[in-house]
């Protein structure tokens, strides 16, 4: 496919650049990654105890449909050790299909464009800094205008990892 599809991926427990490389390795098993954002540090969205994430978007092409992809996304997390939680709770690692393209697909199990995506700054900082050109195909929106339409005070760009 020519897609471009953007995934967001993050931490907040153990060794966070771990588990953010160790998501990245796996995830080339079924995805090519074509772009990684910067990490962005965050401080928790939704539930507000807990340490912060380290959030990043990364660009992949995949042959895989996106039912096939929410479903590699899922096992890998569960492969790399997540538990299931409370909702917005701590997790090893998390990872959301952002967008597939132009495509707006909604069903029980998935949504594309992710419906929450425009409230995050976690999600929009490093997904303007990899596309800010794209365009939410619902809002008709670049990623850059909705970046500067939300509060980004907790998000902070940290230096360059080798991820």
């Amino acid at each position: 496919m020519n897609d471009r599809i953007f995934i967001g991926l993050g931490t907040n427990l153990g060794d966070k650049l771990a588990n953010l490389q160790a998501a990245l390795d796996a995830l080339r098993e079924f995805v090519t990654v074509t772009k990684i954002s910067s990490i962005f540090q965050t401080t928790p969205w939704g539930y507000l105890d807990q340490d912060d994430f380290f959030n990043i978007v990364i660009e992949v092409n995949t042959i895989l449909a996106p039912l096939e992809l929410l479903d590699r996304l899922k096992t890998l997390e569960s492969d790399l050790g997540r538990k299931e939680s409370f909702r917005y709770g701590p997790r090893i690692i998390d990872m959301d299909i952002l967008m597939y393209g132009d495509l707006i697909y909604i069903s029980e199990r998935l949504e594309i464009p992710h419906p929450r995506m425009t409230e995050r700054a976690f999600v929009l900082a490093p997904f303007a800094e990899i596309a800010p050109e794209v365009v939410h195909p619902i809002l008709k929106k670049t990623i850059e205008k909705l970046l500067s339409e939300v509060d980004s005070s907790g998000v902070r760009k940290l230096p360059r990892f080798n991820i």
